[in-house]
């Protein structure tokens, strides 16, 4: 009797498909006002007990990536973002964008899960066996604040932000970004319990040093769960099909696809007794047929 409810903030949410009544229970808790003037954002919101959020919901200074994370070329170009934005303001969930009246400088808000960051479109998976939920999230923030519109607008105030605006530097063609792994990651959910069974990063920074490429990727589908254990994604920027056993995330197999795999697998019975897979890889259709 349970419904899943999954949102942009982050979160989770478990409830009883009846009643709308949370199964794990939820905190009104308070949190960051905007100076925004005349804007007055809630003094609360509803956050989970169980389970932990699934995307990163916050940062601090101490959460920027080192070269011992991943690359000293990499840090160092983090080290030269964060310097050229100034102040970063984050006081962790919902945190609202920074006020700068009259155009002048001010604090940045660095909010994640960014705008493409978190849970997104692909959803969450359900096994009825196992009864796991499986979800998907990329850890990506943005930046951004807020200052009076121009003249003549519909709104008195607009979002405005550096460009480009989310938090991560592009090195050799790659988007990088710049608070430590994962980046991107696939967590499994116990439904009966509202405990975490595992938590996996997804997806391989190739331009990395051996050792450290295991960093996750960013992703906007999801994965695909079967009656036999398997699990299956292709949602992360590595290009990459993988089949996971999904009692234990562990990999199984993972293939090269030509393009991204920027959607839900879906899997079929074939007119000849064999089950397919199948992934719409950018502007092609990739089949596999599932072997005993």
């Amino acid at each position: 009797m349970h419904s899943v409810r999954l949102t942009k903030s982050g979160y989770l949410y478990i409830l009883n498909r009846v009643t709308g009544e949370s199964i794990y229970g939820v905190e009104e808790r308070p949190m960051p006002q905007s100076n925004v003037p005349g804007e007055q954002t809630f003094a609360t919101q509803p956050i989970p007990v169980k389970p932990p959020p699934m995307a990163r919901v916050s940062y601090s200074a101490t959460d920027i990536v080192t070269a011992a994370d991943t690359s000293p070329e990499h840090a160092a170009a983090c080290a030269d973002l964060v310097e050229n934005i100034g102040e970063i303001y984050n006081a962790g969930a919902f945190t609202p964008w920074s006020y700068r009246p009259g155009g002048t400088p001010g604090p940045t808000t660095l909010l994640f899960p960014g705008l493409v960051g978190g849970p997104n479109w692909g959803g969450a998976a359900f096994d009825p066996n196992s009864k796991l939920i499986f979800v998907y999230a990329t850890n990506a923030g943005t930046f951004g604040w807020i200052e009076e519109a121009e003249d003549g607008a519909d709104l008195p105030y607009v979002r405005r932000g550096p460009r480009p605006g989310n938090f991560e530097v592009n090195l050799n063609g790659q988007r990088m970004p710049c608070q430590k792994p994962p980046w991107g990651q696939l967590t499994a959910v116990d439904s009966t319990t509202g405990d975490i069974v595992w938590r996996e990063p997804i997806g391989i920074t190739e331009s990395l040093p051996a050792g450290k490429q295991n960093t996750g990727r960013p992703g906007r589908a999801a994965a695909l769960v079967t009656g036999s254990n398997l699990l299956f994604i292709a949602s992360t920027d590595d290009n990459r099909l993988r089949a996971l056993e999904s009692s234990s995330g562990r990999q199984l197999w993972v293939t090269e696809l030509e393009n991204r795999g920027n959607a839900n697998p879906m899997t079929y019975m074939g007119s000849d007794g064999n089950q397919y897979l199948v992934i719409a890889a950018s502007n092609s259709l990739v089949t596999f047929k599932l072997s005993d």
